[in-house]
């Protein structure tokens, strides 16, 4: 089943059970979406890693909006973006830990034989492209950083 058609069942459910938060975080899920397919010069469909990353994206923000309103002692707006992050997350692929990302970029350091910070554009290319959806780009890079310095 498709992404678009997932986020369509799952809409009718939220509006059956009026759940508000989820019906919110759905229907930014689906308004993206349509956004990425209209916009100029666009594909005709959405490619499942282009729906990973703008999954991600939305995931990042509400994030990052809810530790703003928590710096600013404002709990009442920063629950439901942590609400929302917990629906959009249930689309996107399992993460991964870190033991498991610093493994995968290890292997990568060894095959390509990179040293130094130097290197890093290469192994983040790499590393971007084998890990996917299955771990955040900061986390890709903190690890990267870490293991070629």
């Amino acid at each position: 089943m498709s992404l678009q058609t997932l986020i369509m069942d799952e809409i009718k459910t939220a509006m059956r059970a009026k759940d508000t938060v989820a019906l919110e975080a759905l229907r930014a899920i689906k308004s993206e979406m349509l956004l990425a397919a209209t916009s100029s010069g666009s594909k005709e469909e959405l490619t499942e890693d282009d729906e990973i990353k703008l999954l991600q994206r939305l995931v990042k923000t509400r994030k990052e909006s809810a530790r703003i309103f928590t710096e600013q002692n404002r709990p009442d707006l920063a629950e439901p973006e942590l609400a929302q992050v917990a629906v959009i997350e249930k689309f996107l692929p399992a993460q991964l830990s870190e033991e498991e990302v610093e493994a995968v970029i290890a292997k990568i350091i060894a095959e390509t034989g990179a040293s130094g910070i130097a290197s890093m554009g290469k192994v983040m290319g790499l590393a971007s492209a084998q890990l996917g959806g299955t771990a955040e780009g900061k986390t890709i890079s903190a690890i990267v950083k870490k293991l070629l310095v």
